[in-house]
């Protein structure tokens, strides 16, 4: 297979990179930080083209595909993994501008990505998208906000993937993580390394290793399997009581 990978510099893509390229499979390393590419590249092999590339940047998405070689043209598989969270604060106090750039990644970057590619999917007969979601899609907590919304967007837009595609012989898999660590997620998210740490505090939370997993054990599976959504926990983490405010009387 030829896998297109998203955020593939570090974190869940770095690790699926590594985990598609053991399998004997050849991977495309998407992402706008070139030296940590560079580096992932020479650590893989012939096996792994990095490609700079800004999801956010429709004109960057087309001149990088524009770029690949014609041998690395008929993509497989493609991993929508680029994405990323900012701010807990609650809805009222967030800056616009962190609404707009996850926005910006989680849902106009994967959409982009996706048009790109799936006509030629279609074309074949073959192909898979797998992108890569979150609990907070299905799951609402406080400071979740419009993080949240871009992933039920994400699951929302699989699903409706899979009612289109029926009978194309093309797949869509939504994987929805919870609680992961070893990744710059929450370092991103609180812009803040030590209470980034705290996050992950007394915890075996899920690591980038095991999305990297399922993502190739969804990828490895007969054509005619598809996986609509699988949602992922550490068994230190689950769901909730609803928050109810009381007023003293």
């Amino acid at each position: 297979m030829i896998v297109f990978i998203t955020g593939a510099s570090a974190g869940f893509g770095a690790a699926m990179a590594r985990t598609f390229v053991k399998n004997g499979h050849q991977v495309v390393l998407a992402a706008r930080r070139k030296d940590r590419l560079d580096a992932l590249a020479r650590e893989l092999g012939e096996s792994a083209l990095p490609i700079a590339m800004d999801v956010t940047d429709k004109a960057s998405i087309e001149e990088a595909l524009s770029m690949l070689p014609q041998s690395w043209r008929q993509i497989d598989v493609l991993i929508n993994n680029a994405g990323l969270a900012l701010n807990t604060k609650p809805a009222h106090e967030v800056p616009l501008e962190d609404w707009e750039t996850m926005i910006a990644t989680n849902v106009r970057g994967l959409v982009t990505m996706t048009h790109a590619l799936l006509p030629s999917m279609v074309e074949r007969g073959s192909g898979l998208v797998i992108n890569i979601g979150s609990v907070a899609g299905r799951t609402p907590y406080p400071g979740g906000n419009v993080y949240g919304a871009t992933k039920a967007f994400v699951e929302q837009f699989t699903l409706n993937l899979r009612a289109d595609l029926v009978g194309t012989g093309v797949r869509a898999t939504n994987i929805a993580p919870g609680l992961c660590g070893g990744t710059e997620f929450s370092n991103v998210r609180l812009r803040d390394d030590a209470a980034a740490a705290k996050v992950y505090e007394g915890t075996q939370p899920l690591t980038a290793e095991d999305i990297a997993e399922t993502a190739y054990w969804i990828a490895s599976l007969p054509p005619h399997v598809n996986i609509n959504h699988i949602e992922m926990m550490p068994t230190c983490q689950g769901y909730g009581p609803l928050n109810i405010k009381r007023t003293q009387g």
